[in-house]
């Protein structure tokens, strides 16, 4: 929990410092007045990195550094220091008079982060869920990040070796077929086991939030077989290579699969409604931070981005119901519109 925070050169801001509430903080002011700004700042103190811009994005425009601070209510410190000086921008950060240059999953603090792109979580394209399911075990287990990044470059290797053509190529592949293969199979374990949490839980949650008898289920789409994956990924890039090169990409392995979500059998990104889509969304979130919290021992800060005003009066009112015990910080246009759903105090942080 967080109890005050400090930006100096970081993005909007020249220096400012706010007092935040260990309850329900609403950051209203007009668009352009740095709203989303002030969150971002929050989710780069707690997890390390922005969701929505590269590090050097973060500086001030015409500025050559940018500071973050912090304070918990346990009584710790938290600095970031971005410096564009060096040939490219570097990040760094203090944790209680610690250094590091990345922090580690212990040194983070658990975050859910809900943002107008998330709605298009059910209707977009598979990498939304897919990062949504990365994005979750990342904050839980220890070395996902870097597993995940290193997939990420196999796959970019494997790919470069694919636009050079058989003739060139063909002798190095099998080397990153099976760096593909093993890390992929590492991945899809630990997304069979969030996903297996995720789907024990929906049906139940989504019945609450929407009082409907729908039934909604979860479960892991994948063009290969899922016992054995890293066996079936390294059988089927092989036998996949001649089409690969034709291509120029790898269309088998974690990448390509996706987050399955059914509503009565159906898939909801065929049949939902706006609402019953917006309902899934929600319980995804309460999820997400539900198991954050069991997996972390520590309760999540909730960081709600101009999204109140996309939820009609009945699902604002049961997102409100799981709010309270949270630290939750929401951006708007319209205080008015937030306030009148909570009972409880609100901290109010004018911007503009």
């Amino acid at each position: 929990m967080i109890t005050d925070i400090r930006l100096q050169h970081f993005r909007s801001y020249k220096d400012s410092a706010y007092e935040l509430d260990k309850g329900v903080n609403i950051i209203v002011g007009p668009n352009g007045s740095g709203k989303t700004n002030l969150l971002e700042a929050l989710l780069v103190l707690t997890n390390g990195s922005s969701y929505r811009a590269k590090t050097s994005e973060l500086i001030k425009f015409k500025s050559s550094w940018a500071r973050l601070d912090a304070h918990t209510v346990e009584g710790g410190q938290r600095t970031v220091k971005i410096n564009a000086s060096e040939a490219y921008p570097v990040k760094t950060f203090d944790i209680n008079s610690r250094p590091y240059k990345r922090l580690p999953l212990a040194q983070t603090l658990p975050t859910v982060l809900f943002e107008p792109q998330h709605l298009l979580l059910l209707s977009g394209r598979p990498d939304l869920r897919r990062e949504f399911i990365d994005d979750l075990l990342e904050q839980s287990i220890i070395g996902f990040g870097e597993t995940r990044r290193a997939y990420k470059r196999a796959v970019y290797q494997r790919n470069n070796l694919l636009k050079k053509g058989p003739q060139l190529a063909q002798s190095q592949l099998f080397a990153w077929d099976i760096r593909v293969s093993e890390l992929g199979g590492q991945i899809v374990k630990h997304r069979l086991e969030i996903v297996e949490k995720l789907a024990g839980q929906i049906g139940s949650l989504y019945k609450h939030l929407s009082s409907s008898k729908a039934n909604v289920n979860l479960s892991y789409d994948s063009s290969l077989a899922l016992p054995n994956y890293s066996t079936n990924l390294l059988n089927k890039l092989e036998s996949s290579s001649d089409l690969d090169f034709i291509r120029g990409f790898t269309s088998h392995g974690p990448h390509r699969d996706d987050l399955k979500i059914e509503i009565n059998k159906h898939i909801a990104q065929d049949v939902a409604s706006r609402g019953e889509n917006r309902t899934i969304l929600l319980a995804l979130k309460i999820m997400e931070l539900q198991i954050l919290q069991k997996l972390r021992d520590q309760k999540p800060l909730l960081l709600l981005d101009d999204v109140f005003s996309e939820l009609d009066g009945s699902r604002r009112r049961a997102l409100t119901g799981y709010l309270k015990d949270y630290q939750t910080f929401i951006t708007t246009t319209d205080a008015d519109l937030v306030i009148h759903d909570f009972a409880q105090k609100c901290n109010i942080i004018p911007l503009g």
